[in-house]
This record gives C-alpha cells, structure tokens and sequence, in this order.
C-alpha cells in the first residue's frame, strides 16, 4: 500500500510516516499543501492522511482536488478540532474518515487499512492464495500452517502479489505500492527483495517470474 502524509507539523508527520512503514506501508511525507498536489499530480496514493490546516495550499483544497480528478485515493483527513460541524464539513468535501488530534497511532494505523483495502475491489481482510495466508493487521504470515517471519518490505511485496489474485505484477507495480519516491528506480531492489522472500517462503516456489512482464502467485 502507498500512502501519502501530509502533516505541517514535521515532528508529526515523520513519526507517522516511521510508524506507517514499519507496518510494511510505502510512504511519502510533505509539509504543505502544494507540496500534497504536486506529489498527487505524479504518484498514485491508495491513502493520503491529510492535516485539514495546511500552510500555502488548505487541506480542503487538496482533497477538492483529489474529488475534482475522481482519484480511487482515499482521505483521512486530520485536524486538531474534534467537533461534529468539522467532522461533518470534512466529510461533506470528499474525505473518506477523519481522524481528530491528539489520536492513537494504532487507530490510525487501522483506518488507513481500512481505507486502502477499499481502493480496490473488494478483498477478505486475511489473504490466501497456494498455501500462503497473510493476515495485513495482525502482520502474520503462514504457508501450510507454520508462521514465516518477512522484513516490511518483503511482506509488503508479498501482499501486492497476493491482492492481485493472481495476475501478473510488475517490477515497476511492486516498486510503486512496496516503496516510497526516494527509492532509485534503476535499482535492482525489487529483484534481490523477491529472491529473499521465495527463500523464506520455502519450497515448492509459490512466486512465478514471468519472463519480461513480471511475478505472479
């Protein structure tokens, strides 16, 4: 999953960002809201969680916009306020959930999943596919029964390839939903990342190389 934080508050928006990753998320991190529409005009986000009272460009301007381009992002939005008029006005502009502050990293964690897994068609929240069960909340992973211990990234290539049920993904897909922008594209990071989780998957492989077009399950 790709998700975009856009939070004024640096200190905020980089333990967020630290947290998220460490939950196998892809993230990228801006301070301001027209550094928010630069980054939505280049990447595709499943998730943007968006502070509401941006410098330079408002929040509610940036999620207009995402509305306006009829984006499959979702938005949580934030804002230091809890009351309902907010909450409802926040709703009332296209934002998917909204989050007050101060929030539990937990609470947090949990709706951007719930949000990401409702930008694309609709999947059980434990994913299963040739002996392989992941579990994206609990971060579990089993194949026939016995638990494997994946880094982020691997379980977080490990679940773009499980989500698309089979098709066929990318060396270019899986370093754009497993990685954030600072990433080298001429890296050969999404091979060495699937040549470790086969390993650990164990034998008979599960994860097919299609010559020239990418990996399936």
């Amino acid at each position: 999953m790709r998700v975009l934080v856009v939070e004024d508050e640096q200190l905020l928006a980089d333990a967020v960002a630290t947290g998220l990753r460490r939950e196998a998320m892809a993230v990228d991190v801006v301070y301001d809201g027209e550094a928010a529409q630069e980054r939505i005009d280049i990447n595709d986000y499943d998730v943007v969680v968006l502070d509401r009272d941006l410098p330079l460009v408002h929040g509610d301007d940036v999620c207009r916009r995402i509305v306006e381009l009829g984006l499959p992002t979702r938005v949580l939005m934030l804002t230091a306020s809890g009351d309902v008029s907010d909450r409802v006005e926040g709703l009332e502009l296209g934002a998917d959930d909204y989050l007050p502050k101060p929030f539990a990293f937990s609470e947090l964690t949990a709706r951007v999943r719930a949000l990401g897994r409702r930008t694309t068609q609709a999947l059980p929240p434990v994913l299963e596919r040739e002996g392989i069960k992941l579990d994206p909340n609990r971060r579990e992973v089993f194949r026939d029964g016995k638990e494997i211990q994946l880094a982020p990234k691997e379980f977080a290539v490990l679940e773009v390839l499980l989500r698309s049920e089979g098709a066929v993904v990318s060396a270019e897909q899986l370093l754009e939903k497993a990685w954030d922008e600072n990433t080298d594209p001429f890296t050969n990071v999404v091979r060495v990342t699937v040549m470790t989780l086969r390993r650990k998957l164990g034998e008979p492989a599960v994860i097919v190389t299609v010559p020239g077009a990418g990996y399936r399950i």
